[in-house]
């Protein structure tokens, strides 16, 4: 049994080095996504198929490029911040303002762009199913919601 806090347990494969990873969000692997957030990286299960999480911030007044995935798709989960969030597929638009405890989808090949909204930054758990291919998966669209 672990103390609250004190480990992230997770399922491993055989030959996994360490079933018992903890991984501190300040120590985790931070990239800049294509839309202009900061992405770190969470671990992930290994030796099975599925999706990986991230942790994404990005800061008061700003607005994200506008992109599509072109074969995932993701659940964002809001922890603190608020941002107005536009998706668009199919003919169809959707503008919604995210605040915490707010979640929504992205599937793949749906437009998308954020801004974020009051003086907080906006921090959100990412689920991306299957797992991030690499870096051409993003692909920059011409006209979002917003200029950025």
């Amino acid at each position: 049994m672990r103390k609250e806090g004190s480990a992230i347990s997770e399922p491993i494969s055989p030959g996994d080095p360490d079933p018992f990873l903890y991984l501190p969000l300040a120590e985790a692997r931070s990239v800049l996504a294509p839309d202009g957030s900061v992405v770190r990286e969470l671990p992930r299960v290994t030796g099975r198929p599925g999706g990986g999480m991230a942790h994404c911030s990005f800061p008061p007044g700003a607005v994200s490029r506008p992109i599509r995935h072109r074969t995932v798709d993701e659940v964002w989960f809001v922890l603190a911040g608020g941002a107005e969030f536009w998706r668009a597929s199919g003919g169809r638009e959707d503008v919604r303002l995210l605040r915490p405890e707010d979640s929504l989808r992205i599937t793949a090949g749906s437009r998308f762009q954020f801004r974020t909204v009051g003086s907080e930054t906006f921090r959100a758990l990412l689920l991306t199913v299957p797992e991030w291919p690499g870096d051409d998966e993003a692909v920059f669209v011409e006209q979002g919601r917003w200029p950025s």
